[in-house]
């Protein structure tokens, strides 16, 4: 076989050559260590955490070196894009602070290493397998899908590896006058990888290879003629991520562990083309307890898989970045608890700490982080975030904090100073459901007044507005109810309550409570006194008012 006329037969168009694209993309002038990261997303329209827990293990381990980070669009599978999907990916993750060096943009694209979109880099791939038919590493294969059809229906019958390998590879052979003729005669044709491997496992060789994260991995080969070009001259996955992984100089493959499978493929395609391997590093799936039993997070299954979730419930994204740095790295916790105020990009990331069993995710664990998160963050920030994510989805209160950011900023601190803050703000959906009651539109009564002060309310709120002076400090303003409490019967202190409950109706608590929910709403809420200050002296009273004549 003159396998030099096969290449031409095949890509008579192809005319640079391996060479050329290592001068067009030549090795990255950057620091000793620094690491050369990806993201590399399909178009399918649906941007999972997944991908954002990847993409903050690509950004630390680039950002940390001083090395480079980049999006790279593997939209080679036509059959599943989604119009609009490429912007939706850039802006959730941009949402998420996750920043790229270079790459895709919503606009087109930055950097020297393009054209990040790989259905822009045809040529390329066409290149590099036209020098693998040169070297007889690949060959044209005209198996219908009917005839691998009847192949996958003897190979289960036969309890064999379903693929196309060995006796099955029926085009591996062919002459060039075959393959002309079969050409010639219009015969739709992919291009298969002529494999080394031997299926036989105690002939085949073993490979190792050293994840980032898992350590030595140590399987059979690859045997298979996996197809390396469709028909329509589009690179498969396990191709296209190669070509590009060594022309773009990538230096660490963040992956999930679903690719370990197909490792032998991409150490054979690595070794076949003479590039040298980047260190792959596959990740664990992101699990979640179900009924006590640990499984994967599903797309059907659970909300909190689409990071639409997370923007749509008002996630800050800070909040979303410190609870992954915790499943992330074993030592996070312990070290943001000894560096509480310091930025999370300071911690020291390490590929090596990170789970190979399976990373649980919690939404309990993650609001907890959030509650910590947010009762750091300065009121006015907070205002601001809300007022953007109310814009986008809940347009309809965005009135509410427009030119009303001073009421905005004394809701939100309620609570907020002092040894021991309230951490009582999670997410904005959450955030205003909890402010409600500062607005006369959405607030309503929700909960029951105490079984012990119920028949005395009315009695309680018309006393509490008789002695009510807005001008009160706290104390007074407490005097005033304990001497409401003791007129009507009820313990000065609970304690005093709790030691003769039969001398009482209740206790001072049931009196205040009675107070709380006549103008909040609610039984539990912050400081009652530092409430009415914010609500004002006569929204006060008219809330206490519309109680008594209720």
């Amino acid at each position: 076989m003159d396998y030099n006329k096969l290449a031409e037969l095949l890509f008579p168009r192809i005319t640079k050559t391996p060479e050329d694209y290592e001068t067009i993309y030549p090795p990255r002038s950057l620091p000793e260590g620094a690491k050369v990261t990806r993201l590399g997303p399909s178009p399918t329209g649906f941007i999972h955490l997944g991908n954002l827990y990847g993409a903050f293990v690509d950004e630390r381990l680039a950002h940390q070196s001083g090395g480079i980070f980049y999006l790279r669009i593997e939209d080679t599978d036509d059959k599943r894009y989604v119009e609009g999907a490429v912007e939706t990916i850039i802006t959730s993750l941009d949402f998420f602070g996750i920043d790229f060096d270079e790459g895709a943009t919503v606009d087109g694209s930055v950097g020297e290493y393009g054209p990040y979109h790989q259905s822009e880099r045809g040529e390329i791939y066409q290149c590099y397998v036209k020098e693998l038919i040169k070297k007889g590493q690949a060959y044209p294969c005209f198996l219908s899908e009917e005839e691998i059809a009847k192949i996958r229906e003897k190979q289960e019958q036969e309890k064999q590896n379903p693929g196309i390998y060995g006796e099955y590879a029926a085009c591996r052979n062919l002459s060039l006058e075959e393959i002309q003729s079969r050409i010639d005669a219009g015969q739709s044709y992919v291009i298969r990888l002529r494999s080394d491997g031997n299926q036989d496992p105690e002939k085949a060789r073993t490979i190792s290879v050293e994840d980032g994260i898992r350590g030595t991995l140590s399987m059979p080969e690859n045997y298979q003629d996996v197809v390396i070009l469709k028909a329509t001259g589009i690179p498969t996955y396990h191709f296209a991520h190669v070509v590009d992984d060594h022309l773009m100089r990538t230096t660490h493959v963040i992956r999930g562990e679903e690719w370990i499978s197909s490792l032998p493929i991409h150490v054979e395609l690595f070794e076949k083309l003479g590039f040298e391997m980047p260190v792959f590093c596959h990740t664990a799936q992101l699990m979640k307890l179900d009924n006590g039993n640990k499984r994967k997070l599903s797309k059907r299954k659970d909300p909190e898989l689409s990071l639409d979730y997370y923007r749509q419930e008002g996630y800050l994204p800070e909040a979303v970045r410190e609870y992954l740095l915790t499943i992330l790295n074993s030592n996070y916790e312990e070290w943001r608890q000894a560096n509480p105020d310091t930025p999370a990009v300071d911690f020291p990331f390490q590929a090596e700490k990170m789970s190979n069993s399976g990373a649980l995710f919690d939404l309990d664990k993650l609001n907890d982080v959030s509650k910590d998160v947010l009762v750091k963050l300065p009121a006015s920030r907070l205002c601001q975030f809300m007022k953007t994510w109310a814009a986008e989805f809940q347009p309809e209160i965005l009135p509410l904090f427009e030119g009303h950011e001073d009421y905005i900023e004394k809701i939100l601190d309620l609570g907020r100073s002092g040894k021991k803050p309230r951490k009582d703000l999670v997410y904005g959906k959450q955030i205003f459901e909890f402010i409600r009651y500062f607005f006369d539109d959405y607030f309503r009564i929700e909960d029951a007044y105490p079984e012990n002060a119920a028949q005395d309310a009315k009695t309680i709120l018309a006393k509490y507005l008789e002695t009510y002076d807005h001008s009160d400090d706290q104390g007074q303003w407490f005097d005033k109810i304990r001497a409401i409490a003791e007129e009507l019967g009820y313990a000065a202190r609970p304690k005093d309550y709790k030691k003769n409950p039969d001398q009482y109706k209740g206790h001072v608590g049931d009196v205040s409570t009675v107070i709380r929910i006549a103008v909040m709403g609610r039984s539990q809420s912050p400081d009652v006194w530092e409430i009415q200050q914010i609500l004002g002296e006569e929204r006060t009273k008219a809330r206490i008012q519309a109680r008594i004549d209720a």
